[in-house]
């Protein structure tokens, strides 16, 4: 059976348009900081360190000032492998070559979720609204499983020539405050993880309403009309 495009008039239908915007919204998060770290330090009084973190191999922010401070405990920024980060990683540092393949990840996801949206019909475009949510979250999931057990390695395998010694094994959380020695980090998602959140929750709103062809106009009247229902019964 050859192909057919959707009519233009489909993509009104919420089961369709927010998939498109959620793969426009995992490109665009590639532009913007996953993770912040605002970091608390003695050596630096009067400020505070800021460091973001992308889903390809860049570190913006305090970044030199912040590798001063780990040298001192031999916690080193990780080496990507494959990709040439801002910075020079150090020869002790934790290989990560799939932060290398972030960008890949939020592609595929994105290509996968545009892919969907241009299904023919409505039971394949069911099909794939349950495949893309499953998928996507299995994606993630495994992308956020294996960041914090990075995390875990490098704060276990110290430098054990670093200057200050006897600094016990740590693990920096995702999401949190923690301190080692004299540093006291917080830790916070960063813009592009957001919107790769909002882009998970329209896939999830996309899947609810996979069997209907709602569309946005429709929702508002559904919502508009809720609230006249619940004024016209508070009379």
């Amino acid at each position: 059976m050859d192909y057919e495009i959707p009519d233009p008039s489909a993509f009104r239908e919420l089961r369709r348009a927010l998939p498109l915007a959620a793969a426009a919204l995992f490109v665009a998060a590639l532009f913007f900081p996953m993770w912040r770290i605002a970091v608390d330090a003695v050596q630096y009084p009067s400020t505070t360190l800021h460091l973001e973190l992308y889903a390809y191999p860049r570190i913006a922010g305090d970044y030199a000032e912040m590798a001063n401070l780990n040298k001192y405990i031999g916690f080193y920024y990780p080496d990507p492998v494959y990709w040439q980060p801002n910075y020079e990683p150090h020869p002790y540092a934790v290989d990560v070559p799939e932060w290398s393949l972030g960008p890949l990840a939020f592609v595929a996801v994105s290509a996968a979720t545009l892919f969907v949206s241009l299904a023919p019909d409505a039971r394949r475009l069911k099909r794939g609204l349950t495949a893309q949510l499953v998928g996507t979250a299995v994606v993630f999931g495994v992308m956020l499983a294996d960041i914090q057990y990075r995390l875990y390695q490098a704060g276990h395998t110290l430098d054990p020539d670093a200057p200050v010694m006897g600094v016990s094994g740590f693990t920096p959380p995702l999401w949190g405050q923690y301190k080692v020695a004299n540093i006291t980090s917080h830790s916070r998602f960063g813009l592009g993880a957001y919107m790769a959140v909002v882009a998970v929750a329209l896939l999830v709103v996309a899947f609810y309403f996979r069997d209907s062809d709602a569309t946005f106009g429709d929702l508002a009247a559904r919502v508009t009309g809720g609230r006249a229902g619940d004024a016209e019964a508070g009379r």
